[in-house]
């Protein structure tokens, strides 16, 4: 026992050293998003590749295959590796905006559903054309590569639209609402994929009845246990609060999180399906962002743990006589998203300078196609080399997304002119802020940011890296990026006297907050008097200014 977890504290701490060094180095220098980073650091120091050389100290490879296993990495990493894809998927549960998402469903949905009817057929049929050992649209092998062609991550593409300004955009709203909608489509399809894979389904009859049963079972799991945490979530935040401590309320949310996530395996289903069910149930919370504050240290510490050890699991020897495959179902893979939301999206009013930016959007692979690849893998659904196709499918798509994307964005509207009434609404109103040092804008940030929460909106980090909020109440739509030294807020052209008031309102107070600390030299007031000299600094031109 001394020896296995000698042996995991070493792999652990070789894990998330170059995971972090790479996550830091791709966007650094590379300018692609850190998630490949941490992938690629797994490829680097797993058993198939640095990680399987012998060392005499620890009297073999640190990254040692245990004869005749499934997988590559031994049981007690695996395990870092599932509580890290629940705190994942508890993550993008919290960050779901629910009622946003409903609002725009009409597009979103319409572009969402799309993307992965195409997808899904398209990689489910590729894989059996092309797979000699496949002979059935209803291999478990075919289904999950089916599953994972509609995954959206939604992270990349959210990134990039807050650099461009454009996550208010037409393009921008109906892109993550498609994104929410893909990620629980596809969580939902992994549990009905999952549940086909434990029934026989190669040789003889295929039992509909038992896979309608599958289905049914999934997406009433799903929709249940969500509207049950919907009703309870302000209930069990009341009685949370009673603790007066935001350690104790994100300790026992992450605790409960965990709980469904058993119980939705024990139920025949994903784990991933508890997590995301209580992280959405809790984002319609007002503790859901302090929550998301609390775990950050947590999420920071086990995702690039997950993404490293699914790189850890490519077999670049089993993938020899793969890659032409792999390349094709990457390609493939691109189409289909394109294709599947590209023409809901041009029949939904967007002209074809908006059908590519959406499809561009869409395109991005990532923490839902690896878990995915690695359910398949651990229950022995596919093999190392279909995983191996997965991995280069999520590194072609991710590399080739951004800079399509970007470009995308070059010209005008991407609404057509018949539409351009009912896409006028859309239109966006942005009021920018710049102050002469960070110190002073992230206070102005948190100001305005509590202010908003005051007042009863819905506050919500979009990006854990950056600070991208969303903000909402009723049919009012606010989005606040903080970049260094200068504080944006956009929102529609109704809506900005309003927003200009209530920062006024705010600024004002802190005005004769400072104002009556004139002449207090206590040493208690050291504190205020910084906070005062920092807000009347010349470069400012006083407070006032």
């Amino acid at each position: 026992m001394t020896h296995l977890m000698t042996k995991l504290v070493l792999q652990l701490a070789l894990v998330i050293i170059v995971a972090r060094l790479l996550g830091w180095f791709f966007p650094k220098y590379l300018k692609l998003p850190k998630v490949l980073g941490e992938l690629v650091s797994g490829m680097i120091i797993g058993p198939y590749a640095l990680g399987g050389i012998s060392l005499e100290i620890l009297h073999g490879p640190i990254f040692h295959m245990p004869p005749g296993a499934e997988l590559a990495i031994t049981p007690e990493l695996y395990g870092f590796a599932v509580v890290a894809s629940i705190v994942l998927l508890f993550f993008s549960g919290l960050e779901t905006d629910l009622p946003t998402f409903l609002k725009f469903s009409g597009k979103g949905s319409v572009v969402g559903l799309g993307g992965v009817i195409v997808s899904f057929v398209f990689g489910d049929l590729l894989t059996v054309l092309l797979m000699p050992q496949v002979h059935s649209v209803m291999d478990p092998a075919a289904l999950f590569l089916g599953t994972l062609s509609t995954a959206t991550s939604v992270g990349i593409t959210a990134r990039i639209l807050s650099e461009k300004r454009k996550m208010s955009s037409p393009e921008g709203v109906t892109i993550l609402a498609a994104a929410v909608l893909d990620d629980v489509l596809g969580i939902v399809l992994l549990a009905v994929v999952v549940g086909i894979s434990k029934v026989s389904t190669t040789h003889g009859p295929i039992p509909w009845a038992h896979i309608g049963w599958i289905a049914l079972k999934a997406f009433g799991f799903w929709i249940a246990s969500t509207v049950i945490g919907i009703i309870v979530a302000p209930k069990l935040t009341r009685g949370l609060k009673r603790f007066k401590s935001m350690d104790m309320i994100a300790s026992i949310s992450f605790g409960i999180a965990l709980l469904l996530s058993g119980l939705a395996e024990l139920a025949g289903l994903a784990m991933i399906i508890g997590a995301y069910v209580i992280g959405l149930a809790l984002s319609q919370t007002d503790i859901s962002h302090e929550i998301q504050k609390k775990m950050h240290g947590v999420y920071e510490f086990f995702v690039p743990v997950f993404f490293s050890v699914m790189g850890m699991m490519v077999n670049f020897e089993a993938m020899k006589g793969i890659w032409a495959f792999g390349l094709v179902f990457s390609l493939v893979a691109i189409l289909g998203k394109l294709i599947g939301c590209g023409i809901p999206a041009f029949f939904s009013g967007f002209n074809l300078r908006g059908v590519l930016r959406i499809g561009c959007g869409m395109l991005p692979r990532g923490e839902v196609t690896l878990i995915v690849a690695g359910i398949g893998l651990s229950s022995g659904a596919i093999g190392h080399d279909l995983f191996g196709v997965s991995i280069m499918t999520l590194l072609v798509a991710s590399v080739v997304a951004p800079p399509l994307l970007i470009k995308s964005f070059d010209g005008g509207s991407g609404y057509r002119k018949k539409f351009a009434a009912a896409g006028g609404q859309h239109n966006v109103q942005s009021i920018e802020l710049s102050f002469p040092s960070p110190r002073m804008s992230r206070f102005i940030l948190e100001l305005v940011l509590d202010s908003f929460r005051n007042e009863e909106f819905f506050v919500q980090q979009m990006d854990l890296d950056r600070d991208i909020y969303h903000v909402r109440k009723d049919n009012l739509t606010i989005t606040v990026i903080l970049d260094d030294t200068t504080l944006t807020v956009n929102t529609q052209p109704e809506h900005e006297q309003f927003v200009r008031l209530l920062m006024l309102e705010e600024i004002l107070v802190l005005k004769d907050f400072l104002g009556g600390l004139e002449g207090m030299k206590s040493p208690d007031m050291m504190g205020a008097e910084m906070l005062r000299g920092m807000f009347s600094s010349p470069e400012n031109n006083g407070l006032e200014g």
